[in-house]
C-alpha cells in the first residue's frame, strides 16, 4: 500500500532555526523539499569532508578485519589519507619507472654516463630506433652498431666524430641503466606493499570509520535542509511531505516549540515521494525493487503483492530444477543462521525462500532435479510429476515436445492473466470515468488476441463458437478504445492505436521466454551430466567428472539467476507495468533524520 502523504509548510524564527531542524530530524517524518537550492561554504566544506571520510572507509573495507589500533577519529582518518597520498605518489613513480623501463629495455645494458663522456670528449653518440623497411642510410663517417630487433625495428647505436640526423626517431639517453632502473622499481614494489600492510593495521578501525561517515553525512544533510530554506524578514520556513498519520505528532511537535505550520492536501501539481507499506507477507518484495532502485510513482498502483508472486512464477520457470531449489533452500536458511539479529538481510533472505519454494514445486512438477533423465528417477518422484507437463502418454512414455507445448500453453495463459490483472485493475480505479472504457476494450483484445497466439504458435484449434467470436471481441474492443479516447480527448492515442494493438500481441507472445530460458537451463544441466557420465557407460564416481558436475551446474545457476534478473524482473517491470499505467517514476521517501549508523 502506498501511504497517503500530505504537504507542510513550517514557519520559524531564524534566532530558533536550528533548534526546530534538531526537534524536526528527531520526529522523523518529513520529506523536506528545497525552498531554493542549498549553497553555503559551510556546505561546501561538509561535502568535502564527507568524500574524505568516505574516501577513508572505502579503502579500509577492501582490507581483513583487525585489532583496533585506539586511534582517534581525527587522527585515525588523516593518517589514512596520508598513506593514500604515500600510495598513489609511489603508484605514479612505479608507473614511469616502468614505462621508461620498457622503453629502454630493447637497447639492452649500459650506462648512460658513459655516453655522457663520449660526447663531451667530442664523440657524438646516439641512440636511434630504425624501421626494418625502408631502413635510412647513414651519412659518411657515422658507424651504427645494431644491439636488437624485433619484428618491425632496430635498435641501434650511432656514433661519429661530427653531430650527425638520422631520418629516424632518436630515442632519448635514460638517467639511469637498465638494472639500475630495475632495482628502483622493485624498491619501489617493496614500499608500496608496505604501505599495504599500514593499511591493514587501521582495518581493525572500521566501525569507527562508519561512525564517522554517518556523522559526516548527517552534518550535509542537515546544512542542506538549512540552506535550502527559504527566508522572509526575520523568518525562515521549510516545505515537505509527510504521512497522513503523522499530522498529531507534528502538530504537538509546533505546539511544544512554538512552530508555526500549514497542512495542506496534495495536488495535481504535486510529486510528492512514496512511502510502501504492505503486509509482512509481501515485504520481502522489497528486495528486489531495492537492487533494481524503483519504486512506483506516489499517485500510481502499489503492484508489491502482484509482483512477488508472479517474481516467484517466474523464478519457478527460468530456474525450473527442484534440485536447485531445494539447493537455494538450504543456501537461505544457512544465510538466515549466520545474519540473524541483521534486519537488513532478512528481507532478501525471505524473498529468496518463496522463490525457491515455487520453484521446488514447478521443478517436482515437471519431473526435473539436477537435469536428470525423468525415466531414471525413483517412483516416488515420478509419481508427483504433472503427466499434462511432463507429456506422459497412455503406455507410460513421455513425450517431450507435447510436454514443451503445454508448458508454452502455461506461459501464454500466465502472460494473458497478468495483463489481464493491470486492466482490471485500472478498470476498477477508473470506474467513475469515461477511462475505464480504455481499460474494458483492452482486456477484450487481450482475449482475443491469446486466441490468435494459441492458433498461431502452439497451432491449437480452438472451439469454433472461439474463432466466431474472434473477430467480434477485437471489433468491440477497438470501438470501446477509440470511444474512451475520443471522449477523454486522448487523441494522440487514435494514432497510436494500430501500433498499441500489435504491441499487446508481442507482449502476450513475450511470455513464451519463461519456458525459453527454463528450457535452455535444462538443456545446459543435461549437457554437463552426459559429460560426466557419458551415454552407454556404467555409471561410477570419479574426480574428473564430479569436477565437472559442479563446474557445469554452478555455471547453469549462475546463469539461471541472470535469467531471473534479465526476463522475470522485466516481465513485472515492462509488459505488466506498461498495462498496469505504472512508470515507476517514484521517488523514494525520505524523512529528514539522522543516517543509519548514527541511530
Amino acid at each position: 500500500m502506498i501511504v497517503k502523504m500530505k504537504k507542510l509548510t513550517l514557519l520559524c524564527t531564524q534566532a530558533r532555526q536550528e533548534s526546530t531542524l534538531e526537534k524536526l530530524r528527531d520526529l522523523e517524518v518529513v520529506h523536506v523539499e528545497h525552498v531554493q537550492a542549498p549553497q553555503s561554504s559551510a556546505l561546501e566544506k561538509a561535502r568535502n569532508h564527507l568524500q574524505y571520510v568516505q574516501r577513508a572507509r572505502e579503502v579500509l573495507s577492501a582490507h581483513p578485519d583487525t585489532d583496533p589500533t585506539g586511534k582517534n577519529p581525527d587522527q585515525l582518518v588523516d593518517s589514512v589519507w596520508e598513506l593514500l597520498h604515500k600510495e598513489k605518489e609511489l603508484k605514479d613513480t612505479l608507473q614511469s619507472l616502468e614505462h621508461e623501463y620498457a622503453r629502454i629495455a630493447p637497447f639492452g645494458e649500459f650506462d648512460p654516463r658513459e655516453l655522457m663522456k663520449l660526447n663531451e670528449s667530442g664523440i657524438v653518440a646516439k641512440l636511434y630506433e630504425l624501421p626494418i623497411k625502408e631502413t635510412p642510410t647513414a651519412p659518411e663517417g657515422v658507424a651504427i652498431a645494431e644491439i636488437s630487433r624485433d619484428k618491425t625495428t632496430l635498435y641501434v647505436l650511432a656514433v661519429a666524430r661530427e653531430e650527425f640526423t638520422l631520418a629516424a626517431h632518436e630515442a632519448r639517453v635514460p638517467d639511469q641503466s637498465y638494472s639500475e632502473m630495475s632495482r628502483y622499481i622493485e624498491k619501489t614494489k617493496k614500499a608500496i606493499e608496505e604501505t599495504e600492510a599500514e593499511f591493514q593495521k587501521y582495518a581493525g578501525d572500521k566501525m569507527l570509520v562508519d561512525e564517522i561517515v554517518g556523522e559526516a553525512a548527517d552534518a550535509v544533510r542537515y546544512l542542506e535542509v538549512q540552506d535550502g530554506m527559504g527566508g522572509e524578514s526575520s523568518f525562515v520556513y521549510l516545505k515537505g511531505f509527510y504521512p497522513a498519520e503523522s499530522e498529531a505528532a507534528i502538530e504537538a511537535a509546533a505546539a511544544e516549540f512554538g512552530w508555526g505550520f500549514q497542512f495542506d492536501d496534495v495536488s495535481d501539481e504535486d510529486q510528492p515521494p512514496t512511502l510502501l507499506r504492505n503486509p509482512k507477507w509481501v515485504s520481502p518484495i522489497k528486495a528486489a525493487l531495492d537492487m533494481i532502485g524503483v519504486v512506483p510513482g506516489y499517485k500510481e498502483l502499489d503492484v508489491s503483492a502482484l509482483f512477488l508472486i508472479f517474481l516467484s512464477v517466474f523464478f519457478a520457470f527460468i530456474i525450473g530444477d527442484a534440485g536447485y531449489g531445494l539447493l537455494f533452500i538450504g543456501l537461505t536458511l544457512f544465510g538466515k543462521f549466520k545474519t540473524k539479529g541483521n534486519a537488513g538481510a532478512q528481507p532478501g533472505l525471505n524473498l529468496l525462500m518463496i522463490m525457491s519454494v515455487f520453484c521446488v514445486i514447478f521443478g517436482a512438477l515437471t519431473g526435473n532435479y539436477f537435469g536428470i533423465a525423468l525415466d531414471s528417477l525413483p517412483g516416488w518422484m515420478q509419481a508427483l510429476s504433472s503427466d499434462y507437463m511432463t507429456g506422459k502418454m497412455a503406455d507410460g512414455g513421455w513425450n517431450s515436445d507435447l510436454a514443451a507445448k503445454n508448458v508454452m500453453f502455461i506461459c501464454f495463459s500466465i502472460g494473458t492473466i497478468h495483463i489481464s490483472i493491470a486492466h482490471v485493475w485500472n478498470l476498477i480505479r477508473k470506474i467513475n470515468s469515461f477511462a475505464c472504457l480504455q481499460d474494458l476494450g483492452w482486456l477484450c483484445c487481450t482475449w482475443m488476441l491469446f486466441g490468435v497466439v494459441l492458433n498461431m504458435v502452439l497451432n491449437v484449434e480452438l472451439p469454433t463458437w472461439v474463432t466466431a467470436s474472434q473477430l467480434p471481441m477485437l471489433g468491440t474492443g477497438i470501438g470501446l478504445i477509440v470511444l474512451s479516447l475520443v471522449l477523454t480527448k486522448s487523441y494522440f492515442g487514435l494514432v497510436t492505436l494500430a501500433l498499441d494493438v500489435i504491441n499487446n500481441f508481442v507482449d502476450i507472445i513475450s511470455y513464451v521466454r519463461l519456458y525459453a530460458v527454463g528450457a535452455a537451463s535444462l538443456a545446459i544441466a543435461q549437457a554437463f551430466n552426459g559429460m560426466a557420465f557419458p551415454e552407454g557407460e556404467a555409471i561410477k564416481f570419479t574426480i574428473g567428472g564430479a569436477l565437472i558436475l559442479f563446474a557445469g551446474h554452478a555455471l547453469n545457476i549462475i546463469l539461471g539467476a541472470m535469467g531471473v534478473m534479465v526476463h522475470g524482473i522485466r516481465l513485472n517491470t515492462l509488459e505488466f507495468s506498461s498495462h498496469a499505467g505504472v512508470e515507476w517514476a517514484g521517488l523514494h521517501f525520505n524523512p529528514f533524520r539522522k543516517s543509519k549508523e548514527n541511530l
